[in-house]
């Protein structure tokens, strides 16, 4: 959620930051000043008003003594009177605040300056690109044939149980997962990453927190009964655990990494872009997670950055790191990095992580805080990235690396998996 005080200061140029986004709801912006300024004035009588309650009734109590009943009771009356005046006052400035605060909900966060302009996919940057696209011996397919070759994923039973959408890993398929994650997280805890296993299911409050309600799109499994939601990423529950707390400037920055496995709706999802493994509904991802000093936020998502660019290069598939633009970017994102990396059997470029830097985006509904070294309390940034999102990973290395004697693993896989082929 965006701060008040950045509104305040200069509407015109968060309208201006917020165009780059393609908002369409400019006007919310002078709305939002409005019901805070109105907010703001009504306060401030009742703070007058309650002042005077205080003052009166001082002199109540003097003449109560003085035993100038009479006039004590006609202040009494007044005293009366200018309560009512405040519980009016105090209820319209509840309903202004709310106003206020459902509608800067709906403001998305600010885009960095470093933010490409551009209104879809087709817009964003690509930075750099890295590792070598592979020639394919003759007959290679896709994943989705592969995976019944060798007998790894069970989409029909997967179906049967529970739905389109839904794989059932099996075998040899269910190892490689197990190796993938084990692998992800061994690479970044060995980073300085301090590892959770968090819930899968969180409250409304954590997925408020992450901006992940209002949920604009659809996108969560939602329980009423509980109030519960199936978390569609660890970020949400990791970023979490700090939330309403006010954290020690001297144990920044905070790092954190989670496997778990991912639950989206992905409403309206079908088509070729969505066959096998390239979209699905229940998935494992491995996330790395940090709250940082504000000052240090744009170092620490280039590091990051920099760590999921060195995971890729272990795996020795070819990969590419794009810029969004800024009408592909998130609604909480102030700057994203989106790693793709290279189907050969498909032929096209597959998304596999997003390193985003929050700033205070999210801390601020979250309330984590840190007081500087001048005592001042300020808001944390936050960062998060994917490393990885298995599914398409699996794809790519399966689609990249099939031989006529089996799928042959990059060499860092070999000690996880236990061999070096899958056959």
């Amino acid at each position: 959620m965006l701060q008040l005080q950045v509104l305040r200061q200069n509407p015109e140029a968060v309208k201006e930051r917020l165009a780059i986004k393609n908002f369409p709801l400019l006007f919310l912006v002078d709305e939002i000043i409005e019901l805070d300024e109105k907010t703001r004035k009504n306060q401030t009588e009742v703070e007058m008003l309650t002042a005077e309650v205080n003052t009166t009734s001082k002199k109540i109590g003097e003449l109560m003594k003085q035993g100038s009943l009479a006039e004590a009771e006609k202040l009494k009356e007044n005293v009366k009177l200018v309560n009512h005046n405040i519980v009016v006052l105090s209820g319209s400035s509840k309903l202004l605040k709310e106003e206020r605060d459902s509608k800067l909900l709906q403001l998305p966060n600010l885009p960095s300056d470093k933010v490409p302009v551009g209104k879809t996919p087709a817009d964003n940057v690509v930075v750099r690109e890295g590792g070598t696209k592979p020639t394919l011996p003759a007959g290679s397919v896709p994943h989705w044939e592969l995976i019944k070759k060798y007998d790894i994923v069970d989409f029909e039973t997967g179906a049967k149980i529970t739905g389109s959408g839904f794989p059932l890993f099996k075998g040899k398929g269910a190892k490689l997962q197990r190796a993938l994650i084990q692998y992800f997280l061994d690479f970044n805890t060995a980073a300085g990453y301090t590892e959770y296993l968090p819930p899968l299911m969180v409250n409304a409050d954590t997925a408020y927190g992450t901006g992940q309600l209002p949920d604009k799109e659809g996108q969560m499994y939602h329980m009423p009964a509980d109030g519960f939601y199936m978390i569609p990423t660890s970020e949400v529950p990791v970023t979490n655990i700090y939330r309403n707390e006010i954290v020690k400037e001297s144990d920044l920055p905070l790092k954190m990494t989670a496997y778990s496995p991912c639950f989206r709706r992905e409403a309206g999802s079908f088509g070729a872009d969505v066959r096998g493994l390239n979209r699905v509904h229940q998935f494992d991802k491995v996330e790395i997670v940090q709250l940082v000093h504000p000052a240090t936020s744009y170092e620490v998502h280039q590091d990051m950055v920099n760590h999921v660019e060195k995971l890729l290069q272990s795996l020795e598939l070819p990969y590419r790191i794009l810029a969004l633009c800024g009408g592909d970017m998130s609604f909480t994102s102030a700057l994203t990095y989106d790693f793709e990396v290279y189907s050969a059997a498909q032929e096209k470029w597959l998304e596999v992580s997003s390193v985003s830097n929050f700033e205070a985006y999210q801390t601020n509904r979250m309330k984590i805080r840190f007081k500087d070294e001048n005592g001042k309390m300020q808001l944390l940034h936050s960062l998060n990235g994917s490393s990885l999102a298995l599914p398409r990973i699996v794809a790519c290395l399966l689609e990249n690396n099939q031989t006529a004697e089996g799928i042959k693993l990059p060499a860092v896989l070999h000690s996880y998996f236990g061999a070096g082929i899958l056959k």
